[in-house]
């Protein structure tokens, strides 16, 4: 081992135009020998003399980390040009498309709003940022929606019927699976248009909404039935679904904001919630809310109110016409809103976190305070203050500490907000009532198994917000899992245990089978040495469903620094924000999306680098013929050739590879 290099680095990468290599095992002047002695002992006890290399499969971290369960190494593969499509005529971004949609059906809205957890889980942090996973699916999201791309056709009819109630992420999720499963959907919507929290939880600049029915239609193209306006458990009752259908999928989100736990919120007019101000906003009420905003909260939603409200501004004239039918959300008539005259609002976001430890992302936290909206962190609400007139004035507070989820009022340190509007984002539960009590666990959601199946209610199953409020990704992920539920259960063989990593895989015989290169059937009884036979996939092994690989298992010194391609961003400052609803996020370029796939290493998979075969002493790692490639069949091991000295394990990158028994 050489000593020309120094300690792992951390996720942050180098300032720009740093292209020194990230990684080194060692500290300068450091081995791993101390001396003969150690070094004779560890010869003796080396153990690498009888094993070969085993080509296994395990799931990257990124794949780990989403909650919807993408492919994302698949289409990574796809954008770097190394998985080519199976038909000469097939661009490589349908190709992407497809791989994305087996898990998630709405890869350019996802590709915009999701946190991405992909990304911080990204290997690629131990040598320099993480690869760019949401930028390259909102790059083929967008292409697909360009290129009016369809999703795969619905299966042959099954003769069973599947309502869904709720036409939020989950339900939709839902009843794409279902319909690719070839069961019959229905899906019952309150609202007047699909999309749940997509369409009524986050503004139109992040989630555009000619987009977002793009996606949304792709789904009801396959066949879904739709009952908009509908709200189930007054227009339609619980035991009419039971009678009417073979099985119900709840979907209903949480539509019930949480309002602050402190004297004085209970009754107060202008004391609202996230959720309502939102859904209000999003439906075409245009708020010209007040002068003084305050928001508690600290994530996600938090933001997007104080953002939306820094947008509409206070609007200092109306005309006679205009409506004003809720005192603490403003007025409508979106279509006079042009014309009033408004002027900037003060807009603060309180968090019981300190800034940097807010839910709320790093990217849309930064956008808001450049906006102008003041952002305070590790501060409590203690009050809200009330006027003569029984209207919040403001909100008492302090500073405070975080002992665990819990805050620690600091003593002494009290000091009031003043506000026109208060409005509460800490949190949304299920609104169960009108018909749907008997759902109720008693804590305003749904109760399931992991199965996604309701307690004590044999046809009836629920995902999404409603069970655990979360990532839009999530409910995603619930409602393809419950999808799979819900099938096995109409086919009489319900399941009662999930995969660990519980996400969708690359199969290795799916791939050959694509490209007409499927094993031979096997019709041998019990045999050994395998490997030249053309009934069995020489030496490979798949663990994906049970692990998944760590940094450490990688050679990371192969890769150098390559800085992550960034989507620009229109940023506005200060008050050029009002009435601004323009998207701020500018997608990739196909040579950016292309070069950012280049950037995965291609964690527990083979990505054709050519190391093994390069440094084999013995030349017994070779290619596989031409002809018979595909994704994780690029290199085999001629075992009569192998003397098991470890160095193609040592040298590939993805870890692919790994010593075991060979024969």
């Amino acid at each position: 081992m050489n000593d020309m290099a120094s300690k792992p680095k951390s996720a942050n990468a180098p300032a720009a135009g740093d292209t020194k290599l990230t990684f080194r095992r060692f500290e300068s002047g450091e081995n791993m020998w101390t001396g003969w002695d150690d070094l004779t002992e560890k010869i003796f006890q080396a153990d690498k003399s009888y094993k070969c290399p085993t080509y296994v499969h395990r799931t990257p971290p990124c794949q780990g980390s989403c909650p919807s369960g993408h492919e994302i190494r698949g289409w990574l593969a796809i954008a770097r040009q190394m998985d080519k499509p199976p038909t000469k005529d097939m661009k490589w971004q349908e190709y992407a498309f497809q791989r994305m949609v087996e898990a998630n059906p709405f890869p350019a809205t996802m590709g915009r709003v999701c946190p991405a957890p992909c990304e911080d889980g990204c290997n690629r942090n131990e040598v320099d940022d993480f690869v760019g996973i949401n930028a390259v699916e909102q790059y083929v999201g967008d292409w697909a929606n360009e290129n009016v791309l369809k999703l795969p056709q619905a299966g042959e009819f099954t003769g069973k019927k599947i309502a869904v109630v709720g036409g939020g992420p989950a339900g939709l999720a839902a009843a794409y699976f279902l319909r690719r499963k070839g069961h019959a959907v229905a899906i019952f919507e309150a609202h007047e248009k699909l999309g749940g929290m997509m369409r009524y939880g986050i503004p139109g600049y992040r989630t555009p909404r000619d987009m977002l029915d793009t996606e949304i239609k792709r789904i009801l193209d396959m066949g879904v039935e739709v009952r908009t306006g509908t709200k189930v458990g007054t227009d339609v009752t619980v035991e009419q679904l039971e009678t009417e259908f073979d099985a119900i999928f709840w979907a209903v989100g949480a539509q019930k904001g949480r309002g602050l736990p402190v004297p004085g919120w209970e009754g107060t007019e202008n004391c609202i919630t996230g959720v309502e101000f939102l859904d209000a906003f999003n439906q075409g009420w245009v708020a010209g809310t007040a002068k003084r905003v305050i928001v508690v909260g600290g994530g996600d939603t938090s933001i997007d109110v104080a953002s939306v409200a820094r947008r509409l501004g206070h609007i200092t004239h109306k005309a006679e016409k205009d409506i004003d039918p809720h005192n603490a959300l403003g007025y409508t008539a979106h279509d006079v809103a042009g014309a009033m005259r408004r002027e900037g609002l003060q807009a603060t976001l309180t968090s019981l976190f300190p800034l940097e430890k807010m839910t709320a992302s790093e990217r849309e936290r930064e956008d808001a305070m450049r906006e102008g909206v003041t952002i305070m962190g590790g501060v409590m609400p203690l009050e809200v203050l009330r006027d003569e007139n029984g209207r919040a004035r403001g909100l008492k507070m302090c500073k405070c500490t975080m002992k665990g989820a819990a805050p620690q009022p600091t003593e002494g340190t009290e000091f009031e907000i003043e506000g026109d509007i208060i409005i509460s984002a800490i949190g949304q539960m299920g609104d169960l009532g009108g018909g749907l009590e008997s759902l109720d666990n008693g804590k305003g959601y749904i109760g399931t198994d992991a199965m996604y199946r309701v307690k004590g209610k044999p046809k009836h199953f629920a995902g999404g917000d409603v069970i655990r409020p979360h990532l839009l990704t999530t409910a995603i992920g619930h409602g393809r899992i419950a999808a799979e539920s819900i099938d096995h259960f109409l086919n009489g063989s319900p399941v009662d245990k999930r995969p660990k990593v519980d996400v969708h895989h690359f199969n290795l015989l799916r791939e050959l089978h694509q490209r007409a290169l499927d094993p031979e059937p096997y019709s041998a009884g019990q045999t050994r040495g395998t490997s030249s036979a053309k009934y069995a996939i020489h030496n490979y092994e798949d663990r994906s469903a049970s692990q998944i690989i760590p940094h450490s298992d990688l050679f990371k010194g192969h890769f150098k620094y390559e800085a992550r391609g960034r989507r620009d961003e229109v940023h506005i400052e200060g008050d050029k924000v009002l009435g601004n609803f323009e998207e701020r996020i500018k997608g990739l370029t196909e040579e950016q999306a292309i070069n950012e796939g280049k950037r995965c290493m291609s964690c527990g998979m083979c990505f054709e680098c050519d190391n093994c075969v390069i440094f084999c002493p013995q030349t017994a790692v070779k290619r596989v013929p031409k002809k018979e490639r595909a994704v994780g069949r690029y290199v085999y091991t001629e075992y009569s050739m192998c003397v098991g000295c470890h160095i193609c394990a040592d040298v590939c990158p993805t870890g692919y590879i790994q010593m075991g028994l060979g024969e």
